[in-house]
């Protein structure tokens, strides 16, 4: 038990006592079933491209330290450090970005990385996603507070060029989310009923587009309404191994999915829980996914800076949004899209990215936060 006296003025003290450290424990929760979860399903992964059996492991071993090094750092940061340090990814990662037309490996079609040496891969589409909520929800404030600021434009702006950037890629599930966030945000902050449904049949628009001009995306809707019309191998082995699982799971080590499924260490993950740990664990990480995003929303409302508040709210439903698409795809409630459960799945772009994502949340979720600094 950590023992921080109460008048301990120190930047430790002061962050101990302000940051909520209920969210803090549930996220440490999650990356221990991220461990225990990368032991179970990486070896066979490695196995099918002849690799060492841990290489997967290894790797995520080293990225999850460093995550949580950048999240409490972070989580360190005062709101006007948050939004500066949102600037600088931002444009570091748009630059990443715009970057992989040009240098990107392409990957069943979609040139969504950037091969880096001793690293494997960076997908700078993840690190766009929590800086460019902080960066709207700077924008969408000011233009609230100060009639005159052009925010809701320069915010438009950014948005679309972010989704145009990702739709090039192309990355629909990407644009689903970072559309999302920011809808979301604008809801918060105030909108006229008649730009809201505009917004709204926009974003339907969008998606009857998506599926007649992208083969993949029209492939995946298909097969979702109509279980017949193709390959559906990935979630029905999934969808089995759910079933195998039941209530408390086959042991670990002791399940098949992930000698089956290419996908189990990274976007499936979650049938490996299920199949070897069971529905209740897999309970468990949904209600700490649950608990963070629902409590971080819930302290963002009682936040007095509507700067904070449309901030903190972004990056809780991004974070919560993307585990939401990983488990429903898993189980066909969603057609199935790419997507990794955060600290849990495989990838060193997503760990870190989300760390980012995290850290900046629990920064402005802190106690008095609108107090402690002009933001």
């Amino acid at each position: 038990m950590i023992q921080v006296p109460r008048d301990d003025r120190s930047v430790i003290g002061q962050w101990w006592w302000t940051v909520d450290r209920w969210s803090l424990g549930a996220i440490l929760a999650i990356m221990a079933f991220g461990v225990m979860l990368t032991l179970a399903a990486s070896p066979p992964a490695a196995e099918r491209i002849g690799a060492d059996s841990f290489i997967f492991a290894k790797r995520q071993f080293m990225f999850l330290p460093l995550a949580l090094l950048v999240m409490l750092g972070i989580s360190l940061a005062s709101p006007r450090h948050v939004r500066r340090l949102a600037l600088l990814v931002f444009c570091g990662s748009i630059v990443l970005l715009a970057a992989t037309f040009v240098i990107g490996v392409e990957i069943k079609g979609a040139r969504r990385w950037i091969s880096v040496p001793g690293l494997s891969s960076l997908q700078p589409s993840e690190f766009v996603k929590p800086s460019l909520a902080v960066i709207s929800a700077w924008l969408l404030a000011q233009s609230r507070t100060e009639r005159r600021a052009p925010g809701y434009l320069m915010s438009t702006v950014l948005v679309g060029g972010v989704l145009a950037l990702l739709v090039m890629q192309p990355d629909l599930g990407m644009s689903v989310v970072v559309a999302a966030v920011w809808g979301i945000q604008l809801f918060v902050v105030g909108l006229p009923m008649w730009v809201a449904g505009f917004g709204a049949m926009a974003g339907a628009a969008g998606l009857v587009g998506a599926y007649f001009l992208f083969s993949h995306v029209r492939s995946r809707f298909d097969r979702f309404l109509d279980p017949t019309s193709g390959d559906n191998y990935q979630v029905n082995t999934s969808l089995e191994a759910f079933m195998n699982g039941s209530l408390f799971g086959r042991g670990p080590g002791e399940g098949t999915v992930k000698a089956q499924l290419p996908d189990a260490h990274t976007d499936f993950v979650m049938a490996v829980a299920g199949e070897e740990f069971g529905l209740v664990v897999c309970l468990m990480i949904l209600a700490l996914f649950a608990f963070v995003t629902l409590r971080s929303m819930s302290r963002a409302s009682k936040e007095t800076s509507l700067f904070i508040t449309l901030a903190a709210t972004g990056l809780a439903v991004q974070f919560g949004l993307q585990a939401a698409i990983n488990m429903a795809s898993t189980i066909q409630l969603i057609p199935a899209k790419g997507m990794t459960l955060p600290f849990i799945s495989y990838g060193g772009s997503s760990a870190l990215a989300m760390a980012i994502c995290v850290g900046m949340l629990l920064s402005l979720t802190r106690e008095h936060a609108g107090l402690r600094e002009a933001v």
